[in-house]
């Protein structure tokens, strides 16, 4: 399957100031496979070194880390000669030796010919929680998110519906409602299976949502292992509380993070460890309230008012138990819950894509989902579950602040009517895989976008 990390590693390759990559993300987002692959098809031989399966590895780091004396021996290990340049040498499940991410400071410094990516799906939760002799400034550093919508559809074989789509964005022209019909066919699709690789090709092979579910269950059973096995004792059970807990307030009209309903009277000096647990593994992202509309966002960021979003839209919708048919006739009885679920995939769409998210209120209770910035600008971005358009929270903010640019989401579909300047004067403001309705400040004019259409980036 196609992996838009594939056109990093290749950067990352012939990069003449290249170090060691550190790549992270969450169990079962593809890591591995993704770095395998790139070795094969990119270097004479790989080899491969997982610190989780073989334990014993930690010994060959406990003497010496320097590359002259780690090459033979790890050479010894795989059976291979590790060649400069020519072998690409993976080391996997890192975290669990802290001498092997420390030793990645001596090849950047002495051996740089050699190639190294290392992978680590609970890194940060490791160096955040131990002593770890971080390799700062010695290493590159990605994030591996699950499948976006592209990549979905490409699984799926839909290439000529993303070209299609592409080619309607370039030239300025809407989707025939048949190929919109067809995306969002797809897109509820999308949520039931998520961007967990495995799943997504089990669906593609088979189109069975119960064998697909079965995978998911097993993703998520794995989530609660690591929380077992790789967390402090006393914070096992308030992490699986709080994790059991995101769920079920996403399907609340408020969907701020709220610690007392976790449990009765739970609070933030007993329940933050765990969430920064859940946000380091990767299994979730906090999205803080911003206080004022000002550069740089962080600055002004609420840490005691957040949302928590999960990283997969289908893992979401197997830890809610709910059925496909659910979500892909979007049935009455899951009213509640739409709202939050369109807000999480919007919000993993922006993550993947590399923006920071947060999201605003006013003194009256006007709420933007999400505020990012892009190019310089602050923008808000509304987001409708349905194909209602009418925003009077983003009319508020845009009054307040005068953005130059402001994009609601919705299924709407429209007929786009917009000037050639002003439509080359948006495209700095283009985003991928989510829908969007932009609307220039000084007319609230409104230029509709159907789902879809900006799976480009430009």
């Amino acid at each position: 399957m196609y992996r838009k990390i594939m056109d990093f590693l290749e950067t990352w390759k012939e990069n003449e100031h290249r170090k060691p990559l550190i790549l992270q993300g969450a169990r079962q987002v593809g890591k591995t496979y993704s770095i395998l692959e790139f070795g094969r098809t990119h270097y004479e031989n790989v080899v491969y070194f997982n610190f989780e399966t073989n334990p014993k590895l930690n010994e060959t780091f406990e003497e010496d880390i320097s590359p002259d004396y780690l090459i033979p021996i790890l050479s010894h290990i795989a059976g291979q000669t590790i060649v400069k340049e020519k072998t690409l040498i993976v080391f996997d499940e890192v975290q669990l030796c802290e001498r092997a991410l420390t030793s990645l400071k001596y090849f950047c410094e002495d051996a740089p010919d050699y190639h190294i990516i290392v992978a680590g799906s609970l890194l940060g939760v490791a160096v955040n929680r131990a002593k770890f002799s971080f390799p700062v400034g010695k290493v590159d550093m990605k994030t591996l998110y699950p499948m976006d919508m592209e990549e979905f559809l490409l699984a799926l074989g839909e290439d000529d519906l993303v070209e299609r789509i592409k080619k309607c964005f370039n030239t300025d022209t809407p989707l025939p409602s048949a190929l919109h019909d067809a995306a969002m066919k797809r897109y509820r699709q999308y949520l039931v299976v998520g961007g967990m690789p495995e799943c997504v090709m089990q669906f593609a092979e088979t189109k069975d949502y119960i064998l697909v579910r079965h995978t998911q269950d097993t993703i998520l059973a794995s989530y609660l292992n690591d929380m077992s096995k790789y967390n402090n004792l006393n914070e096992i059970k308030k992490t699986r509380l709080a994790y059991d807990n995101i769920t079920v307030q996403l399907s609340k009209k408020n969907t701020r993070f709220q610690y007392k309903l976790i449990k009765k009277g739970g609070r933030a000096s007993e329940f933050e460890n765990a969430i920064e647990w859940l946000c380091l593994s990767g299994i979730v992202a906090q999205v803080y309230k911003v206080e004022q509309i000002r550069k740089p966002l962080e600055n002004y960021r609420d840490i005691d008012a957040f949302k928590i979003y999960v990283s997969d839209l289908g893992l979401l919708c197997a830890k809610k138990d709910l059925a496909a048919n659910d979500i892909l006739y979007m049935v009455e009885e899951i009213d509640d819950f739409k709202g939050g679920m369109v807000e999480n995939y919007v919000n993993v769409q922006l993550s993947i894509s590399g923006y920071n998210t947060y999201y605003w209120q006013s003194e009256r209770g006007a709420e933007i989902d999400f505020v990012i910035q892009r190019d310089g600008q602050l923008i808000p971005i509304e987001v409708k579950s349905a194909d209602n358009t009418k925003a009077k929270s983003l009319k508020v903010y845009m009054d307040t602040y005068k953005p130059a640019y402001a994009i609601k989401i919705s299924a709407k579909t429209l007929v786009l009517k917009i000037t050639k300047r002003l439509f080359h004067s948006m495209q700095h403001f283009v985003f991928k895989n989510i829908a969007i309705i932009m609307m220039k400040t000084q007319n609230l004019q409104e230029c509709h976008w159907q789902l879809f259409r900006n799976i480009c980036k430009i």
